[in-house]
């Protein structure tokens, strides 16, 4: 155990938590981090990769806190909220490399006490377990700026057709281009490869009508996603 995580550590408290993440290394690393118990108090109880297996494990277990990655196979973070609404005494809180405002508000919307990004720290992640299972809301700082414009806004989000037609995957790629990321910087930072990297590419630039990252930079500049 790393000296963050010890810190991070609740004497005489427990929370048993289920981890849903689509990229296996990523719920070891997490797993190795926070869950030796006796040292920070964390019993993951479950994992899952996907929507239908997250219901069902949350279901199965019913933990403390669920750390829900939002963007999973299946339909997404939000989909698991809504399948799992029923899960009495359950509490959500996002983990994810995305800091998307619309992925935030998303999930905030769909039930989740909270919403952190994956660069967060053994110490502050073990924090944020106890304070989403005691009922408070946690957030990365920047983030929640996010929740307080959205929820202070009195006018419906409009409907954007076109970033509609594209995946959740395909999103995360198209944000990370626009940002300047080369391709295996993306496929690095997404547990993906770079030849997966390329073929979203093409599918945003088929799907958006757009010829090069050029032009995908500005489209989605001019939409606040960068």
């Amino acid at each position: 155990m790393t000296d963050a995580a010890s810190q991070g550590a609740a004497p005489g408290r427990r929370a048993r938590v289920v981890l849903v993440d689509d990229h296996r290394m990523f719920r070891t690393g997490v797993r190795a981090e926070i869950g030796r118990t006796d040292e920070t108090g964390i019993d993951v109880v479950g994992e899952a990769d996907d929507v239908e297996s997250a219901v069902r494990v949350v279901a199965e277990t019913r933990p403390d806190v669920v750390l829900l990655d939002v963007h999973l196979p299946g339909g997404g973070g939000v989909e698991v909220l809504r399948r799992s609404a029923g899960a009495e005494g359950v509490r959500f809180l996002a983990l994810s490399v995305s800091d998307a405002a619309e992925d935030v508000i998303g999930v905030i919307r769909g039930g989740a006490r909270g919403y952190v990004t994956k660069t967060i720290t053994g110490t502050d992640l073990v924090n944020a377990i106890f304070r989403i299972a005691d009922g408070d809301a946690v957030f990365s700082p920047r983030l929640a700026g996010f929740v307080l414009d959205a929820f202070a806004a009195t006018d419906t989000p409009p409907v954007d057709e076109d970033l509609d037609r594209l995946t959740q995957r395909e999103r995360e790629v198209l944000r990370l281009i626009a940002r300047g990321y080369a391709y295996k910087e993306i496929a690095k930072q997404l547990f993906i490869s770079v030849k997966t990297v390329e073929s979203h590419v093409s599918a945003v630039l088929r799907k958006l009508q757009l010829s090069n990252r050029h032009e995908l930079t500005r489209w989605a500049t001019a939409r606040r996603l960068v």
